[in-house]
């Protein structure tokens, strides 16, 4: 092959007809495999097909990263590239597919969304008086729900998982009188986390007027047909109280596990003990909440110190 861009073009647009006619792939897919390859071409400019290798790909990869594309983005080229050569293999000598074992950069871990301590609390409040409310039994099962989560940063599937009391076939229940709520996680792993004050007296006041089960089982939380709530329920529970109690946010039960993590740390700084609480099996996976923990120390720091702004 000739190393003359026309050439390389014109086996890109073979292939794209190929796509296109043989694949039935939509217009919008072909296009963007268009771009993709007329990227390649570009940069590799000068470069003949034969003469990529894998460390050619490799440097082309970095280049895209070093303008600041998006991983995710590069992995979509790259997959595009590897299609475009595994199909050029076939139609030349091409010793092998260079884009073959190149893989993206990885994508930055991305801080996990918390609210401030100030909107926390003000979420789980009990409910301003509003036309359509729930009745109030099924207000006090949303404050127990609510206030747990972020009492004791639960995931939304242990949350629907709780018992009245401890059972034979329990996955969790709360012991009030030892303010805990004891809560089997992922791996089929039991912990026991501390429950507070407030949550207790929402817990206490649900229970109070809590029926029994339409179903005879022993949920904690039920839904209106009075069977176990599910998790989407508690979901779109959530939401709409949110929304209610004009929350900055749109919330959901992991934003509350997030913001209990976030706070817990905030006053502690005891990331074993956050760790233990939330029920990670490393240490790694709590570690991202001492990011949110500095990030609102920057914050705080550039309202209060009189040199932070930048003139």
């Amino acid at each position: 092959m000739s190393a003359e861009p026309d050439s390389k073009l014109a086996w890109i647009d073979a292939y794209l007809a190929q796509l296109r006619d043989q694949r039935r792939l939509s217009p919008h897919t072909v296009s963007a495999y268009r771009r993709d390859l007329h990227e390649l071409a570009g940069l590799s400019a000068g470069q003949d097909w034969q003469q990529l290798d894998h460390f050619a790909v490799r440097r082309l990869t970095a280049k895209l990263h070093a303008r600041a594309l998006d991983p995710r983005s590069i992995a979509r080229k790259l997959s595009s590239w590897r299609g475009f050569f595994d199909w050029l293999g076939g139609q030349t000598t091409l010793a092998a597919n260079p884009a073959q074992g190149v893989r993206a950069p990885k994508r930055a871990r991305t801080l996990p969304r918390a609210l401030s301590v100030d909107d926390a609390v003000q979420l789980v409040a009990p409910s301003r008086p509003h036309a359509g409310a729930a009745p109030e039994a099924a207000q006090l099962c949303n404050r127990a729900m609510f206030e747990l989560l972020y009492s004791s940063g639960l995931r939304v599937s242990e949350l629907a998982g709780l018992d009245l009391a401890a059972g034979k076939d329990a996955l969790g229940w709360v012991a009030l009188e030892n303010r805990e709520v004891i809560v089997t996680g992922k791996g089929n792993k039991q912990r026991v986390v501390p429950v507070g004050g407030a949550a207790l007296e929402a817990l206490a006041a649900w229970i109070a007027v809590r029926p029994a089960p339409s179903d005879g089982g022993n949920a904690l939380f039920l839904s209106t047909r009075g069977t176990r709530v599910s998790p989407r329920v508690i979901q779109q529970r959530l939401q709409a109280h949110g929304v209610a109690q004009g929350a900055p946010v749109h919330v959901h039960p992991h934003m509350l596990r997030h913001s209990f993590a976030s706070h817990v740390l905030q006053s502690s700084g005891d990331l074993r003990a956050v760790q233990e609480m939330l029920g990670h099996s490393s240490i790694s996976s709590t570690q991202v909440y001492t990011a949110l923990d500095f990030q609102h120390l920057a914050e705080v720091y550039d309202r209060a110190h009189p040199r932070a702004k930048v003139k």
